[in-house]
C-alpha cells in the first residue's frame, strides 16, 4: 500500500499512522491511536524495571588478625547480603608491617570461603591490590528444593 494511502486510511478511522519496524523493505506500519501506543509501552517498560533485579557489590572489610566473634558477625552479613542476591567482595586490609605477614590474610579469607561455601561461589580468587588482599564471591543460584512428599514423611513416622 502506498504512503498516501495508508495516511488516508488512517485519517477515516481518527487514528495514527505509526511506523514500527522502519528498517523493514517495505517498511512496517500499523493504524493506531498513538497516544495508547505510547501508553502501553511505557507501561510494559515500568513492568520490566519492577521485575529487574539490580546486583549490589557489598564490601567486607576485615584485617588479618579479626577475632573470632568479629569474624562469625560480618560472616553473618556477608551470608545475608548473598540471601538477597548482591555479590560480596572481602578484603583483608593490611596496615604498616602487617603486609609482611600475608599468609594471615590468605588463612582469613580461606575461612571466609568455607563459611560461604554453601551460600556462594568464588568470582575472582585472592589477590593483592595495593595494602589489600581482596576476594569476590557471587550468589549461588540453586533450585528450589522440592517440599517433601506425604509418602516420605509417612515412612519416617
Amino acid at each position: 500500500m502506498t504512503p498516501r494511502a495508508a495516511i488516508a486510511m488512517a485519517r477515516e478511522r481518527d487514528a495514527d499512522l505509526v511506523e514500527i519496524v522502519p528498517g523493514a523493505n517495505p517498511p512496517v506500519c500499523k493504524i493506531i491511536n498513538f497516544g495508547k501506543f505510547k501508553y502501553e509501552l511505557a507501561k510494559k517498560d515500568k513492568i520490566q524495571k519492577k521485575h529487574q533485579h539490580v546486583s549490589l557489590l557489598k564490601e567486607l572489610r576485615l584485617r588479618p588478625n579479626t577475632d573470632v566473634h568479629d569474624f562469625d558477625f560480618k560472616a553473618r552479613h556477608a551470608v545475608q547480603f548473598l540471601a538477597e542476591g548482591h555479590k560480596v567482595k572481602a578484603a583483608v586490609v593490611f596496615r604498616g608491617r602487617e603486609i609482611t605477614y600475608k599468609e594471615q590474610g590468605e588463612d582469613v579469607l580461606k575461612r571466609l570461603t568455607e563459611r560461604l561455601n554453601d551460600y556462594a561461589k568464588v568470582d575472582q580468587p585472592a589477590h593483592m591490590e595495593g595494602k589489600s588482599m581482596i576476594m569476590i564471591f557471587s550468589p549461588e543460584r540453586k533450585k528450589k528444593q522440592e517440599p517433601k512428599s506425604e509418602e516420605a514423611t509417612k515412612g519416617s513416622s
